[in-house]
């Protein structure tokens, strides 16, 4: 897992409860790995809403992905993306088995389900690459 690119996004992996955290890192480490083997250029970590995000600035060829969880809804996590695209749309019309939606703007995990690796996989991919021509 690369390390973190910032204290602050560290600070607020560490502020989540483990089980959450363990879960997120999963996350992370899945757009990580997602990011390089499309090799659109070095990924950058920061925090959006007070959320983990990922973006490709140097390359510009994604839309942001976030990710958190809520005190609110403490038996759910989230990936966010970019309410303004057709990512979710998109993902709703492959996968509308794989994932549970929020709206245009998330898909929402349980944290007693077992995540749909592959298709989470595209996803992050086709989030990564949204402007690319």
């Amino acid at each position: 897992m690369p390390p973190f690119q910032s204290a602050a996004v560290a600070q607020v992996f560490d502020a989540y409860p483990a089980p959450i955290k363990r879960k997120l890192l999963t996350l992370r480490s899945l757009v990580f790995e997602i990011a390089k083997a499309q090799g659109g250029g070095p990924l950058e970590e920061t925090l959006k809403w007070g959320e983990p995000a990922y973006l490709t600035s140097a390359s510009r060829s994604g839309s942001t992905i976030r990710m958190g969880w809520k005190k609110a809804r403490p038996e759910q996590y989230a990936m966010y993306f970019n309410c303004q695209t057709t990512l979710i749309e998109t993902f709703r019309t492959m996968f509308p088995h794989d994932f549970q939606f929020e709206g245009q703007r998330a898909i929402v995990f349980d944290t007693k389900a077992k995540v749909p690796k592959d298709s989470l996989a595209i996803c992050v991919a086709a989030a990564l690459t949204y402007h690319r021509k």
